[in-house]
C-alpha cells in the first residue's frame, strides 16, 4: 500500500502464532469500537478532536449516515482498570511522547528508547501492536513531540490509518461469516463451471442462474441480502472501464434481473446519496470497489451496496460482484456492508481457465 511508503508506521509486535494455534482468550468489544485511551483532562485536546474527526467520521455512502468507528475514551485510574483495557479488541493510546499523565507514561513504556527519540525528532508516530496481549487484537500508540504536532500528523494520515484498521476488521468479518459453514458447492461449482469463485455465506440460496450471470439470496424477514456475479469473456481492451461504466452496467444488470413484485418495479442506484469507488490492486486483478444505496423504480424499497469489479488480465476476462440488503428495521447497516466488503474480497480467477467453445 502506498501509505507504508510515506506514513512512519511500525509494527511492534506482530504474532508469530498462527491463527489455529493461538489459544489465548479472544479480545472482547464490538469489532467497530475503539477504546481511545487519554487522560481526561486530554478529551478536548486537539488530538482528541483529530481522533474523532478521523476515526468517528461519519459515511455517508448509506441510507442514513453512520460513524465509521464508535468511539470510546478512557483514562487510566489503576492498574486493574488498565488489564481490563487491554483486553478490548481495538485500542488506541494516545499521548505526547514527553507528557506528564498516566497515558503518556503507558505510551512510554511501550516504547524502546531508540523508537522515542524517532517520536520526538517527527520522524514515526503510529505504531500498531497486532495481538499484543489478546488474540483478535488492534492497538495503535499515537505519539508525537506535542499536542498539535500528534493532531497534524493524524489529521495527515487520515486515509493511512482508517486503511490499517480497516485490514484488520475486514479479516476479522471474513472469520466471522465464514467459520460457520460455508456453501462450498456453489463456490466449487463457479470454479468448475466457469473458472473463478467468491465464497458464499452459509445460508444463500441460488436463484437466477443464466449463461452470464447468477444471483443467491439470503432471505431473513427484517434483513434481506442478495448477491450476484456477472461475467464477460475475451476482454481485450479496459480502456473503457471506469466508474461511470460500471454503474451504469450495474444499473443495467439489476434492472434486468433484480426485480420487484412486477416487471415495471426494479432496483437501480440513488445517485442522491454519494456513491464511492476506488480502485485497488488484488494480486493480478485490477479491481474496483463502489459503495452507494440503491432503491427501487415504482416501489418504496432502498438500501446499501458494495459491487467489486475485477479484471484478470491473464485470461482476459472481467468479473462483477454485488451486494445488496433491504432491512429497513435494522438500524446500523455498516455491519452488513463491512461484511459484504470483506466476502467480496474472497474472488479468486482460475489463470489456467480457457473459454469452451
Amino acid at each position: 500500500m502506498r501509505f507504508l511508503t510515506c506514513v512512519a508506521f511500525i509494527t511492534l509486535v506482530v504474532h508469530s502464532l498462527a491463527c489455529n494455534t493461538d489459544f489465548r482468550e479472544r479480545a472482547k468489544g464490538d469489532t467497530r469500537e475503539f477504546v481511545v485511551v487519554m487522560d481526561s483532562v486530554e478529551w478536548d485536546s486537539e488530538t482528541a478532536n483529530a481522533i474523532r474527526e478521523t476515526f468517528g467520521q461519519f459515511v455517508f455512502s448509506l441510507p442514513n449516515p453512520e460513524p465509521y468507528y464508535d468511539l470510546t475514551f478512557m483514562h487510566i485510574r489503576s492498574r486493574s482498570q488498565q488489564e481490563r483495557i487491554m483486553g478490548y479488541k481495538n485500542i488506541i493510546f494516545a499521548a505526547p511522547i514527553d507528557d506528564s499523565t498516566t497515558v503518556a507514561a503507558q505510551v512510554r513504556a511501550f516504547l524502546d528508547e531508540g523508537t522515542e527519540q524517532r517520536v520526538r525528532s517527527g520522524e514515526s508516530f503510529a505504531f500498531p501492536l497486532i495481538d499484543q496481549w489478546y488474540k483478535d487484537q488492534y492497538a495503535l500508540i499515537l505519539s508525537s513531540s506535542t499536542d498539535s504536532a500528534l493532531a497534524a500528523k493524524i489529521r495527515n494520515t487520515e486515509s493511512a490509518l482508517l486503511n490499517n484498521a480497516l485490514d484488520k476488521e475486514l479479516l476479522r468479518w471474513n472469520w466471522f461469516v465464514y467459520e460457520k459453514k460455508e456453501q462450498t458447492q456453489y463456490s466449487d461449482s463457479l470454479w468448475n463451471d466457469h473458472g473463478f469463485m467468491v465464497r458464499i455465506q452459509h445460508d444463500y440460496i441460488k436463484r437466477i442462474d443464466t449463461t452470464n450471470f447468477i444471483s443467491y439470496r439470503r432471505f431473513l424477514p427484517d434483513n434481506d441480502r442478495w448477491m450476484w456475479v456477472w461475467w464477460q469473456d475475451d476482454v481485450r481492451d479496459i480502456s473503457f472501464l471506469d466508474d461511470d461504466w460500471i454503474n451504469r452496467t450495474r444499473d443495467s444488470l439489476n434492472q434486468q434481473f433484480i426485480k420487484g413484485r412486477t416487471d415495471s418495479m426494479f432496483i437501480t442506484t440513488e445517485y442522491r446519496r454519494p456513491v464511492e469507488s476506488t480502485s485497488f490492486q488484488k494480486g493480478r486483478y485490477l479491481s474496483y470497489e463502489t459503495l452507494g444505496t440503491w432503491q427501487m423504480i415504482n416501489g418504496a424499497m432502498g438500501g446499501p451496496f458494495v459491487n467489486f469489479t475485477y479484471f484478470d488480465e491473464s485470461t482476459s476476462r472481467l468479473f462483477m460482484i454485488e451486494y445488496s440488503q433491504f432491512a429497513p428495521s435494522v438500524r446500523k447497516k455498516l455491519p452488513f456492508v463491512r461484511q459484504f466488503r470483506a466476502m467480496g474480497r474472497t474472488f479468486e480467477s482460475d489463470s489456467l481457465y480457457s473459454v469452451r467453445p
